[in-house]
């Protein structure tokens, strides 16, 4: 799944990229969704044009993006990652073994590893350290990276969690309000690539709000009850 606001020019690499034929011969069969947020690029025909299925989210923000295209995916596993280069789909077949061998049930990803240095601003580097630190000390977790937008995971674990960010702070909270849930998870190093096109990132107000979010989703009152758990087979990516 792939939210994208005015990433024509990009989508033909990113949705090139994902190895539907190596996933195909090891069992999973895969749809590739490009979540178009009120673009006004060409972003939806392209994507279309690429055989991905498009979902419209006319509500900007990255959050709400996920939401729309969340509720429009029939997969039992979900991957996700943006549409601007930045994220190795060539690497999920590697992904969904790991996910699968390790039996696990929510995978996220760390993309602050020092060989990815380069690839990141050095002030969006020393800020997702902050908001990570403050994450991991809130919510006992473990995770290095709380801003990492791809993850792989087991669809019924969207359906037990409660997330309501619109925003940039949902990829923070979905990792928080999948480990608080109690579902198995696991952190894996990715490769983090230079971004392509137009950043979307408003560095200053998105880190405020996940800063605010942090506090909010700590000492919310959460209701619900988490799914029984899945039973484990080879199905749509």
């Amino acid at each position: 799944m792939i939210p994208a606001l005015n990433e024509a020019p990009n989508l033909p690499t990113v949705v090139n990229s994902v190895p539907t034929g190596a996933l195909h011969a090891l069992g999973w069969e895969t749809e590739v969704i490009v979540v178009d947020n009120a673009s006004t690029d060409d972003t939806a025909a392209v994507a279309a044009a690429l055989g991905a299925t498009v979902v419209s989210q006319p509500e900007r923000g990255y959050g709400n993006a996920y939401h729309a295209g969340f509720r429009a995916a029939k997969g039992d596993v979900i991957a996700t990652g943006d549409a601007d280069c930045t994220y190795p789909f060539d690497s999920l077949p590697e992904l969904l073994g790991t996910l699968t061998e390790a039996d696990v049930e929510f995978m996220t990803t760390n993309r602050l590893r020092r060989e990815n240095r380069s690839a990141m601003k050095r002030s969006h580097t020393v800020a997702n350290y902050a908001l990570s630190a403050l994450s991991r000390a809130l919510f006992r977790n473990g995770l290095r990276d709380s801003q990492s937008g791809m993850w792989v995971f087991r669809r019924y674990v969207w359906d037990g969690v409660e997330v309501t960010s619109t925003g940039m702070a949902f990829s923070q909270e979905i990792k928080n309000a999948a480990t608080q849930a109690g579902y198995r998870y696991l952190e894996v190093p990715i490769e983090y690539r230079n971004r392509q096109g137009e950043v979307k990132l408003n560095a200053l107000p998105d880190g405020m709000a996940n800063l605010r979010q942090l506090f909010e989703h700590r000492f919310r009152r959460s209701g619900g009850e988490r799914p029984a758990r899945y039973e484990r087979r080879h199905t749509p990516a």
